[in-house]
């Protein structure tokens, strides 16, 4: 049902690109791990255009939930650039765009997800390879967010690691009292061009915090 929302929706045509063989995501995993991947998820993984060309995917929000700290966390984000989703609807379209970046030589991630009323949420943030793991997600004004990445029950998982803020030329590891708890993110391959992605933030002692859970695939050309 969800395959058939999705495939109804309208998009633009992605620009003729060339593309290019990425093994930067392959390279933080053991063979043996990225073997146990859907070949989807491969190929997806193994995308890469040249710099500043874009693949867009396109969905349905099937998922949305947070709790009240889950709330109040999302909203403070704001002050750092908004990297959190602050609605909880479920059944509106949602865009994923991925465009390379020749600055950080890593990937710019926009979300933009619809609401019933007002304008959509427009979330960024940059995948970089670099840091203690091979991997970052740096969310704006100075924040960043480690990243291991593992497979599990053939979905590729990252999972944050640790929080840092950069001043200047000093990067400063944040402490847990500063940080929101344990973010992942699954990327589960469900056929016929469809996945899944999830978002989860847990912490330590407040429980779930925030939940997200969107069903895409890309954009026809």
């Amino acid at each position: 049902m969800a395959s058939a929302r999705i495939s109804s929706l309208k998009t633009s045509p992605v620009p003729d690109t060339k593309l290019l063989d990425d093994h930067r995501f392959r390279a933080l995993l053991p063979d043996e791990d990225w073997g146990r991947l859907p070949v989807a998820i491969w190929r997806r993984f193994s995308k890469r255009f040249e710099d500043g060309n874009t693949v867009v995917y396109v969905g349905e929000v099937e998922e949305a939930s947070s709790s009240r700290p889950g709330r109040w966390l999302a909203q403070a984000a704001r002050l750092i650039g908004g990297p959190l989703p602050t609605g909880t609807e479920t059944g509106v379209p949602m865009i994923v765009t991925v465009t390379e970046d020749a600055a950080s030589g890593g990937q710019i991630w926009t979300r933009i997800c619809a609401r019933r009323d007002g304008f959509p949420q427009v979330i960024h943030s940059a995948k970089r390879f670099a840091g203690s793991t091979g991997l970052e997600e740096y969310v704006g004004f100075g924040v960043s967010m480690a990243l291991r990445i593992a497979v599990e029950h053939e979905a590729l998982v990252f999972h944050s690691v640790g929080y840092s803020l950069q001043l200047g030329p000093f990067r400063l590891q944040l402490p847990e009292w500063l940080t929101p708890g344990a973010l992942t993110v699954t990327h589960s391959d469900l056929g016929c061009g469809d996945f899944r992605f999830t978002l989860e933030i847990i912490h330590p002692r407040l429980g779930r915090l925030i939940r997200q859970s969107a069903v895409f695939r890309e954009a026809s050309s």
